[in-house]
């Protein structure tokens, strides 16, 4: 091959595959309009923590029931993910992104209509069930742009729109609420999302890594001309597995895809805590002020932001350089949540506030790291064609706890002594499921053995079934 990509050689390649040619310039437009998507629905999850206090004030509800409040959000958050990933191999994610960000935005306008309970409720379970596909559709709208070996830092700036929407949430909508109410938070994220799903219909497209590769047709009287970069992966093996299917219930009883699952339920117990709870622990417990609670909860983001950027692209570099997807995403993100769990059960009980700051900061934010890399190990066992729907089936079970975790905490602080003792037992609950979580993942996550076991599969006809779900 030629080292320079210009002139481009003269290849014969008559019957070859073909993959498509990395479009960097638009990659990485895509990449950024999702992470701006990504930034748009954690502000959305955030508003409500954010705005806690004044609610649970003017509408006079107790914490079981503000619990119960930012629980409803979860209610279809799952099935709608679940459901909306068995659709994403027939319905672009052009389409699927713009109606989810629009039905963001008029998910807003209910509180705005009535300011009572049934709308709060009403509006968090619409925009549960718009969110809920999200995180997955979004991360495969992006690895439809990028091939192997290169998704390792798009997939953590995708998820760190989780950490930026908050980092950039926190202050913002802590502000508007200070000074204008918390409804005007909820009427300028509606804004923000529908303006978003207009430039994303006039700009997003998909991208050519969900499509079987191409044959170049055969030499008719002259030889084919090839990009350079398109020599380079003709090279390669094609990534896409075309019409191969593997059944889903093979899919799930991998070790890897449990353990992708597991962690993702740890580290979603720690968000949902975070999203639900922890503005109103430091404002109500550490007697911080509005703004110095925004403070540390932009700092928490940050630090979640620093490791993913940090982190994913080592994930990257070590793949293409050999090391096993198990060593350098399966034990990693295994640890991370068992690491940050035990911070969790730490904290409450140290005095000195810098320290306890610190604890509090590995505790909501170094899970973040399994987000991206539970959706790398997972993907490495299932074919490009079923990405989509083992993406939906993965979030659709490990954002449970955003269904679980708001409503128990709210029904601690009811029941214990006090509002502390509430908190402390909380944290404590969560400890326990993010280490076992983290146990679980390390032990399980092995894409190398459970992507030969289910090659083995595909080598073999696949029955004809009426079973849809295959």
């Amino acid at each position: 091959m030629p080292s320079q990509p210009s002139p481009p050689p003269v290849l014969d390649v008559p019957a070859d595959l073909v993959a498509p040619v990395f479009d960097r310039r638009r990659a990485w437009l895509v990449t950024a309009l999702i992470v701006t998507f990504m930034i748009i629905n954690f502000a959305d999850k955030s508003v409500l923590g954010l705005a806690a206090d004044p609610i649970m004030d003017e509408l006079g509800i107790s914490h079981s029931a503000y619990g119960l409040i930012s629980s409803s959000y979860s209610i279809l958050f799952s099935l709608s993910g679940l459901v909306v990933g068995f659709f994403s191999a027939r319905v672009s994610s052009r389409v699927l992104l713009f109606v989810m960000c629009l039905v963001w935005g008029l998910a807003q306008l209910p509180v705005l209509i009535v300011t009572a309970v049934p709308a709060l409720v009403v509006g968090r379970v619409l925009l549960g069930a718009a969110e809920g596909p999200a995180t997955p559709m979004s991360m495969h709208a992006l690895y439809k742009w990028f091939p192997v070996g290169r998704r390792g830092l798009p997939s953590a700036l995708q998820i760190s729109g989780a950490a930026l929407g908050t980092l950039i949430a926190a202050p913002v909508v802590t502000w508007l609420i200070t000074q204008f109410g918390w409804r005007s938070a909820f009427a300028a994220l509606a804004v923000t999302s529908l303006v978003w799903s207009v430039v994303w219909w006039f700009v997003g497209r998909d991208g050519p890594y969900d499509q079987p590769a191409v044959r170049v047709p055969a030499k008719i009287g002259r030889s084919v001309r090839v990009p350079a970069e398109t020599e380079r992966l003709v090279r390669e093996p094609a990534e896409t597995e075309g019409s191969v299917r593997v059944p889903y219930r093979r899919l799930l009883l991998s070790g890897t895809v449990i353990g992708s699952v597991t962690s993702a339920f740890g580290a979603s117990w720690a968000m949902a805590l975070s999203q639900a709870w922890l503005p109103s622990y430091l404002k109500n417990e550490l007697a911080m002020s509005p703004g110095t609670a925004a403070a540390v909860l932009s700092a928490v983001s940050a630090l979640s932001f620093v490791l993913l950027l940090s982190l994913s692209p080592v994930v990257d570099r070590l793949t293409r350089r050999g090391v096993s997807l198990r060593l350098s995403g399966g034990v990693p993100q295994g640890v991370a949540v068992a690491c940050a769990g035990v911070a969790m059960a730490v904290f409450p009980f140290v005095g000195p506030m810098p320290l306890r700051l610190a604890l509090i900061a590995v505790a909501f934010a170094v899970h973040s790291i399994a987000f991206p890399l539970h959706y790398m190990t997972a993907a490495a066992v299932v074919p490009d064609s079923q990405r989509g729907a083992l993406f939906g089936i993965v979030a659709a079970t490990g954002t449970l706890p955003g269904l679980l975790a708001p409503s128990l905490t709210g029904r601690l602080l009811d029941t214990a002594p006090s509002a502390g003792a509430g908190y402390t037992q909380s944290f404590a609950l969560a400890a326990v499921v993010m280490i076992t979580c983290g146990a679980v993942a390390v032990c399980c996550i092995r894409p190398a053995r459970d992507a030969a076991r289910l090659g083995a599969l595909r080598d073999r006809p696949e029955p004809v079934s009426p079973d849809p779900v295959r």
